[in-house]
């Protein structure tokens, strides 16, 4: 049988597609989550990277719903597929009252994971699937991440300072990545720089537009993550003009296990106050 010939997904370079490890950069293509090859040797796999981020929105909302079961009053289908606020506060819903109120300082991070109602979480996922994908290819899977991580926890706090008392949603970590891809572009210039600048512009615009026109729209995560984006966009820089490296891997973890923590830790809690109950 003929080898076919694919593209490394971390170099971008041609190799075989029955080579397990590129033989220009050394990333192995079959390397697991767990295995230090994947971290260390820039292996992690940008696709399975996004598929994870997604199915953490989805088991957190999930558990969010299954906190709230017995509670009572849900009074149609969509009501049924919505956490209940008190589940919502105890897991890390961010804003003015859990952060001047009880001083949780780490909802910062864990709003970016809640989602009020089935349709929230579906439109902000479908917007993330069809973005981050964009995002890792010019940055690589550990900037992509990082990004998404510290930009969506930038636009929570401009909306903290901004005096937004209760929010959450991963659309302003989303919005992160389209501040990352306005850097992206207007940075690389050229006919694809003026592409991605003009198509992600249209994107901003469609949020600002579909901000004032919807109630509840937390526009302030949404600037605040757009800016946070490109800043980080900037400090880190993008694959064309700096390899992703050990630096950024560490950064990108160092992220990851905060999230796992702060998640977990959210959860374990919750889970002790209702039995104490």
């Amino acid at each position: 049988m003929t080898q076919k010939a694919m593209l490394c997904p971390r170099c971008r370079r041609l190799i075989g597609s029955d080579e397990t490890v590129c033989s220009w950069c050394g990333a192995q293509r079959s390397s697991a989550w767990w295995r230090p090859t994947a971290w260390t040797r820039g292996g992690l796999d940008g696709a399975w990277l996004v598929k994870a981020i997604i199915t953490v929105n989805i088991i957190v909302y999930a558990f969010s719903i299954l906190l709230g079961m017995g509670r009572g009053g849900a009074a149609s289908p969509l009501a049924i597929l919505s956490p209940d606020q008190t589940s919502l506060v105890l897991l890390g819903a961010t804003g003015t009252v859990p952060i001047d109120g009880y001083g949780r300082y780490w909802t910062l991070l864990t709003a970016n994971y809640l989602h009020g109602g089935i349709l929230h979480l579906v439109f902000n996922l479908m917007a993330l699937r069809q973005i981050a994908p964009w995002v890792n290819q010019e940055y690589g899977p550990s900037r992509m991440f990082t990004i998404y991580t510290l930009g969506g926890v930038f636009g929570y706090l401009i909306s903290y300072l901004a005096g937004v008392s209760f929010t959450i949603g991963a659309s302003g970590a989303v919005c992160s990545l389209i501040g990352a891809l306005l850097y992206y572009g207007r940075s690389r210039g050229g006919a694809y720089g003026a592409m991605v600048f003009r198509e992600v512009s249209g994107w901003v615009f469609g949020l600002v537009l579909f901000g004032f026109i919807m109630p509840g729209i937390n526009n302030w995560a949404h600037g605040g993550g757009i800016v946070g984006g490109a800043f980080l966009g900037l400090l880190l820089g993008y694959e064309e003009r700096r390899r992703e490296n050990a630096s950024h891997r560490l950064l990108a973890l160092l992220c990851a296990g905060a999230t796992v923590g702060v998640l977990a830790w959210s959860a374990f809690v919750v889970v002790a106050i209702r039995m104490g109950h």
